[in-house]
């Protein structure tokens, strides 16, 4: 199928630039609804489509599309439609050289078009698969509910995952085979009111309790450990009026580490009270790692040996769904097979156009390689 990949990414680039034309921040469901149509009519004709139940309440119901064949492997392709850029602060996508600039564009609507590409590419041989499905889900960069579909494909044979795509520091191809689990770390302070003028010692601060978890939990920090655990502060709110003690308030941690179990050591060392401040400890997400590799290493090797050039099994701390079918049974998920780029959540983000194609070949061979 490699041969293909100029075709694929000719159309890829067109198909980018319909979904990236599109403002769809999560959650917002005119924006899913559009973004779903695009993809459906970008699925080849003998594609089956169903819309299924969001993760998430109130958001547009996901889409699936399903080839079927009379081979005996079952692929799962997956990748998500909604993006964080909100609507005011949206771009659609211009081209300046090699960059394709827009909101969304490497995270994830590139990966979609490649992904739906190569979902057209497998039609044409349906005696290769039992089954080709497409998953594309409209809740992905702020989900904080378990994941819905994981037990509908538990059984697959492998999954892909389009997510944005690498290099190595040498400037070979990489995919994503390993990524760390992540979770949401809330911890609420009620604390009391006072006048910070006059009677200060009557109040009791939420804001200087959170700070010092805040310390603590900074302090468990271990990149380099046996988890690799990283643990960040990164939102902080607490007072209401400039000559008040802070009663309440609320800190937000960013925790990643190679396995879920890293995080309960730290939580259960976080304290109940500090100076008469009582303190709530909630995790508002635990997404599971992912470590596939010593499954992933034949079908690799025999995409590296059909491209011609190296193919590394590389790792990332960001979070996909991909680990959640992972996690499900699938063995064989590889993910990161989206199109190189950068600036990710940010209003100057960017896809390579050259890399479209380049990973259209990557995607073809590692699909060719799981059929075989």
């Amino acid at each position: 199928m490699i041969e293909h990949a100029e075709r694929l990414a000719t159309s890829a680039e067109r198909e980018l630039e319909a979904l990236v034309g599109v403002s769809s921040p999560s959650g917002d469901r005119a924006g899913a609804e559009e973004c779903v149509a695009l993809a459906s009519a970008f699925m080849p004709p003998e594609a089956e489509i169903e819309r299924v139940t969001c993760s998430t309440a109130d958001h547009a119901p996901d889409l699936v599309g399903r080839l079927r064949g009379s081979g005996r492997r079952r692929l799962m392709l997956l990748g998500h439609l909604d993006t964080v850029i909100p609507h005011e602060q949206h771009r659609p996508l211009e081209r300046e050289g090699d960059r394709l600039t827009g909101s969304g564009a490497v995270d994830m609507k590139g990966g979609v078009a490649l992904g739906l590409g190569v979902m057209r590419e497998l039609a044409a041989t349906p005696e290769r698969y039992a089954e080709v499905a497409v998953l594309l889900v409209n809740d992905e960069e702020w989900r904080t509910a378990p994941f819905a579909h994981a037990e509908r494909f538990a059984d697959f044979d492998a999954c892909l995952c389009f997510e944005a795509g690498e290099r190595t520091a040498d400037g070979d191809e990489a995919v994503i085979v390993a990524r760390k689990a992540a979770g949401t770390l809330v911890v609420g302070a009620h604390g009391r009111s006072a006048h910070s003028g006059s009677a200060p010692h009557k109040g009791r601060s939420a804001l200087l309790a959170l700070a010092r978890v805040a310390q603590q939990v900074a302090g468990a920090s271990d990149p380099e450990g046996p988890q690799r655990l990283t643990a960040v502060p990164t939102v902080l709110r607490s007072g209401h009026a400039f000559n008040v003690v802070p009663p309440d308030g609320e800190l937000i941690c960013d925790l990643r580490a190679d396995g879920l179990d890293a995080f309960a050591p730290l939580l259960e060392a976080l304290p109940e009270q500090i100076d008469d401040v009582r303190l709530e400890t909630t995790m508002l997400r635990a997404w599971p790692g992912m470590d596939s590799r010593a499954a992933t290493a034949v079908p690799l090797a025999a995409a590296a040996a059909a491209l011609g050039r190296p193919l590394v099994a590389s790792g990332r701390g960001g979070a996909s769904d991909a680990s959640h079918l992972a996690a499900a049974g699938i063995a064989v998920t590889i993910d990161g097979l989206g199109p190189r780029g950068g600036g990710a959540h940010a209003p100057h983000e960017w896809v390579s156009r050259e890399s479209l194609r380049s990973r259209a070949e990557v995607a073809l061979a590692v699909a060719g390689a799981l059929l075989e």
